[in-house]
């Protein structure tokens, strides 16, 4: 199944380290990050899931719930996370999808057969409220994934649902922004933002907003 921006999420029931879920209920009315590993006990995804874990407080202030997922079972599940608490100093704070018949991967399209053909890639998802995909991320096995990247584009996603704006390249939280060239009329600008813009070219205006 191909997946593109702004499709519906699938939904899905599958065990995880924390039960059974089903995934739109288990989301709720929060945003969501679904990210795939090739396997249990592998070096890069120790350090993935440790560095998520670590995260939970960020995620949190985004209203955001993060669930991994590996073809491996859930007993293999648990004997990893024991390995990822001692190695990462945490604890994993957030359930992993034993996906062994491959359900969920093949919804997602997590398996590259030309990559492997019986393992996930290193897929990451952004789910909003909605249900709907905002960001699809693929890192080949051998890339560790940039978790504040992750964050940066859930602060940008965020944004620009709630104001007529877009952020420009290695935008962070508190840099100007830029507001959408479809937005030409004056009263609006003066209300959207009474703070003023500054019109580089009439198609790049830069403003700073609050959020």
């Amino acid at each position: 199944m191909t997946i593109r921006l702004n499709d519906t999420a699938p939904d899905f029931e599958q065990d995880s380290t924390e039960g059974r879920i089903q995934f739109h209920e288990w989301l709720g009315n929060q945003w969501g990050i679904l990210f795939s590993h090739p396997a249990d006990f592998t070096p890069v995804c120790t350090t993935e899931l440790g560095l998520t874990a670590k995260l939970k407080d960020e995620f949190a202030k985004r209203n955001t719930k993060a669930i991994a997922l590996s073809v491996d079972s859930i007993a293999s599940h648990l004997r990893w996370i024991s390995d990822i608490d001692e190695t990462q100093n945490t604890k994993v704070n957030f359930p992993i999808l034993a996906d062994e018949d491959r359900k969920v991967s093949e919804l997602y399209d997590m398996i590259h057969p030309n990559a492997n053909a019986t393992t996930t890639v290193r897929s990451l998802f952004i789910i909003d409220p909605q249900k709907k995909v905002r960001l699809i991320i693929t890192y080949p096995a051998s890339t560790g994934r940039n978790f504040n990247e992750v964050l940066r584009v859930l602060d940008s996603l965020q944004l620009t649902d709630n104001e007529k704006v877009a952020t420009p390249g290695n935008w962070q939280k508190g840099d100007d922004v830029v507001i959408l060239p479809s937005l030409q009329d004056e009263d609006e600008l003066k209300q959207r933002f009474p703070q003023g813009y500054r019109a580089v070219k009439p198609y790049l205006r830069l403003t700073k907003v609050k959020g």
